[in-house]
Parts: C-alpha cells; structure tokens; sequence
C-alpha cells in the first residue's frame, strides 16, 4: 500500500467529461494489460494490435515494460518491492490514459496477482482487460534474442522471473492467448474481435 503524503490537495474536475472524450474518438477508454513471461509475445502482440486498432480508425498507445524504466520507471530495479511499485506507477498512468478516451495496451510481465488486482481497482467496472500472453517457458528461452535466461540461469542476473523469481499465472482473465500455439495475425484478431463484443471499439 503507497501512503498518500502530500496534505492540503483537493481533486478538480475537468470541464470535460470523459464522455465527451469518449463521443468524440467514437470508442470507449480502456486498459489492455498484458501479462506473461519474458519471451512469451506481450510486446509484440500489443504492437500487432495497436497496428490493427489505427487501421480501425481508433487512438491508442502501448506502455511498455522496458521504455517505461528509461523513464518514468528509470529508478526502479526488480526486486519485489521495486517490481510492485513499477506496476502502480503504471497503473496509475494507464488509468488516466484510459479517462482520455484511450485504449491503452501495457506489456508487462507483471508476475504478482495481487498487483494486477491492485490496477484492475483503479478502474471502472469493464474498463480493464487481463490478457494471459501463455507460452511454455522452454519456447520463451528458445525465442530469448538478448540471451536473457541464458545469463539468468548462469547467475548473472538475478531475481530474474520464470527462473530466480515467481510468476504468478492469472486466475481468470478476460482473454489466453497462446502465442506458441497460433499466428500473430490469429492473437491480434482474437483481441480486436473481444474489444468490438465488448463494444470498446466500434464497427467502422
């Protein structure tokens, strides 16, 4: 729990509403938070699907884990206090991206159940979306191009998840995919198909 230390503030509301937001983008403001190993697709597939979400004519932004800690994130390492302070800061982010009438897409490995929940509070009922990005551990290494678990399991990196650290698998999330099982294309459409049902994106 993040202590609230800065007294003597009060919250102010816009003069525009996130309805107006969401009117004017003709969708609806929403967090896609991809989860699963290092190797298992998250980045890429968030990329695919912002790819097909411009081409649909819709705003949206991918949060990535490794461009956040050259920034926002740059003084946090990945030790479990650190790693759960990383997905509140991002959580927070994607909420107010997501009040911008933004459908926002986060790939983070984010290996704690409870600091998914924690982000999924944030939000409004609907509004957050866990995405299961499953892929055997054994294809993660094998994709591994920075030699990432190569180094992990010779000692060289430390609480490195999968191998020195938890991950913690989602109980229910709203979407699997399994990115060893099916095309990029197939993931992307699976995802898009899930945003019009629940009607965050539009028929255009």
């Amino acid at each position: 729990m993040t202590l609230q230390k800065a007294m003597n503030i009060v919250w102010h509301e816009g003069n525009i509403s996130r309805t107006d937001r969401e009117k004017l983008l003709n969708q609806k403001g929403a967090v896609l938070w991809f989860t699963g190993l290092s190797g298992s697709g998250k980045s890429t597939l968030a990329r695919e699907v912002e790819k097909k979400l411009h081409h649909l004519g819709c705003l949206s932004y991918v949060l990535d884990g490794d461009n956040i800690r050259f920034g926002l994130n740059k003084n946090l390492g990945f030790s479990p206090e650190d790693r759960s302070e990383n997905i509140r800061r991002i959580g927070e982010v994607a909420k107010l991206f997501a009040d911008a009438g933004v459908i926002t897409l986060t790939a983070f490995i984010s290996p704690y159940r409870f600091d998914r929940n924690m982000v999924r509070q944030l939000l409004r009922e609907g509004e957050f979306t866990e995405i299961y990005v499953s892929c055997p551990l054994e294809e993660c290494e094998r994709r591994d191009v920075k030699g990432l678990y190569q180094k992990a399991r010779a000692g060289e990196i430390k609480e490195f998840t999968g191998i020195s650290a938890p991950y913690e698998e989602p109980v229910n999330p709203e979407l699997v995919i399994h990115t060893a099982a099916e095309t990029l294309e197939e993931s992307a459409d699976k995802v898009i198909q899930y945003l019009m049902n629940k009607g965050i994106v539009q028929q255009r």
